[in-house]
């Protein structure tokens, strides 16, 4: 059995331990026993931005993104599939940088759409620019090596 991993509830951001390898059996929080993963990005800004980049041991990918940018609109679809093929080993999450403008400045946003990839509370890589499915799932295995 492998060392247990924290993975934070996309419903109540209640930190949970797991198995590593439950991973991929649909595991429920142990809080609000709602699923841990739902197939697609979640929506978070301020302490719920913190508690899911700080507390979780899963590799987190970002997409810092605003309502009024057209190349972000055209790269949500794309993001929501890659969000698909990349849980349970990966959380995504999407930060509107018009409503949480404090974490656009502190992460030095200065284009969007920008993919961030996270570990341990780090940022390890950083992608400016819409990317199709496929270049989001192989960019973001890339970097969470």
């Amino acid at each position: 059995m492998s060392d247990p991993v924290h993975v934070v509830c996309p419903h109540c951001d209640a930190v949970n331990r797991l198995a590593h390898e439950r991973l991929a059996d649909q595991p429920v929080c142990g809080k609000c026993a709602q699923p841990l993963f739902l197939a697609r990005p979640l929506d978070v800004a301020g302490a719920r931005f913190a508690k899911h980049i700080e507390r979780s041991d899963l590799p987190v990918l970002v997409d810092f993104w605003a309502p009024w940018c057209g190349p972000c609109k055209m790269m949500a679809p794309a993001y929501a599939q890659a969000a698909a093929q990349l849980e349970p080993g990966m959380r995504l999450l999407k930060v509107d940088t018009e409503q949480a403008q404090d974490l656009g400045a502190r992460y030095n946003i200065r284009s969007i759409p920008t993919l961030a990839l996270f570990r341990g509370g780090r940022e390890v890589a950083r992608q400016p620019g819409a990317m199709d499915a496929r270049g989001i799932v192989a960019w973001a295995m890339q970097h969470a090596r």
